[in-house]
């Protein structure tokens, strides 16, 4: 059971730092995490007395069975006018809104007529918060791992090299997390055989998965709300250019194994980055490795902290969890990525993933 109440009260915390009497909060994923509730539409107020839910008739009883703790304010008649009824009625003068979320047009037809108030838009507040995971989270991410490892363990022996295309990899990877107990996919499965393995977010399409060709995979269920999100570069036999496949896939190899030593509590998202970036420079691959070491995992598959060379403010702390994942892309080759969740510590970090990544020959 997530401890709601906990999170509320740091949250008040933060809002009394920043001088808010309160926070309108309209981003589903925090308001799922402040207060259980899954549904696609409310607006939640968070004050020092109080977390009032709002929404119309279809959610009613879902509020009711998910978030009994919340006081719900019932939306009925002419949205628009109960709506801006229950912003009024929000307790305090100075209200924060997520400015993340809150369109333009929201601002202006919505919020700007409540003239009582002084809207103060924030950036970040929640996501802050759920940067650093609590045991239940931990426990569920932990559950979308091991869905997804299943999944790809049950996929991989149905492929026939020579065969078997992008696409039906895919869609097999997804069946499987499904058939497991995934309510849905992290995010949209990545397949790229040979050179689309270039193309770190390659679209599965009708390419054949070919003897000797590195395959790009990468994938993560969802389970309870949180996700999951690995990367395996794996080959169908002996590779077609040996001595490339193994120069640039131990490389990438020994880049992870540099940053999952040496990441820790304490620890920035720039200094984080070098740890596999330098591996990388010196093996003459730098400009082939484009994108950031890592993200944080959690309700969304890429949220805080960041392990990126432009995030020397992003520090780690105990119970955050990131994915380590450096890369080589190379144009007219292929790819090769190898991705681990770690949940970071005082000491070092715990590799939450299990899938072997030392031998990729199937």
């Amino acid at each position: 059971m997530y401890d709601y109440e906990n999170r509320v009260t740091r949250l008040r915390w933060s809002l009394q730092e920043r001088r808010l009497d309160g926070l309108l909060v309209t981003e589903p994923r925090n308001i799922r995490y402040l207060t259980g509730f899954t549904g696609g539409e409310a607006w939640v107020a968070v004050t020092p007395h109080s977390v009032c839910l709002a929404t119309d008739s279809r959610y009613f009883e879902q509020v009711e069975r998910e978030a009994p703790q919340v006081e719900l304010v019932k939306l009925r008649g002419n949205y628009r006018e109960s709506l801006l009824k229950f912003l009024a009625g929000i307790e305090g003068e100075r209200i924060g809104f997520e400015a993340e979320h809150v369109t333009v047009r929201t601002f202006q037809n919505m919020l700007q007529k409540i003239g009582s108030k002084t809207w103060e838009p924030t950036e970040g507040l929640i996501l802050g918060l759920r940067a650093v995971k609590d045991a239940e989270e931990l426990k569920a991410i932990g559950e979308a791992i091991r869905v997804a490892e299943d999944a790809f363990k049950a996929a991989i022996p149905q492929v026939r090299p020579g065969k078997t295309t992008e696409k039906e990899l895919a869609w097999w990877l997804e069946k499987e997390m499904r058939e497991r107990g995934a309510e849905k996919l992290a995010f949209d499965t990545i397949v790229g055989v040979g050179p689309n393995g270039a193309m770190a977010h390659a679209i599965p399409g009708d390419t054949v998965v070919a003897p000797g060709v590195p395959v790009v995979i990468d994938m993560g269920a969802q389970v309870k709300g949180y996700c999951s999100d690995f990367t395996r570069t794996v080959c169908w036999g002996r590779p077609e250019d040996p001595d490339r496949f193994w120069e640039v896939y131990n490389t990438v190899l020994r880049a992870q194994q540099n940053a999952i030593v040496n990441l820790k509590a304490g620890v920035n998202g720039k200094e984080g980055d070098r740890f596999a970036r330098s591996i990388i420079e010196e093996a003459g691959y730098g400009e082939a490795f484009g994108h950031s070491l890592g993200h944080g995992v959690g309700l969304q598959v890429h949220e805080l902290p960041l392990l990126s060379a432009w995030a020397e403010d992003s520090v780690l702390k105990p119970n955050m969890v990131v994915t380590v994942e450096p890369g080589i892309y190379l144009k007219g080759w292929g790819g090769v990525r190898i991705e681990d969740m770690v949940v970071v510590t005082d000491a070092g970090v715990d590799v939450m993933t299990s899938l072997p990544k030392e031998n990729p020959i199937l």
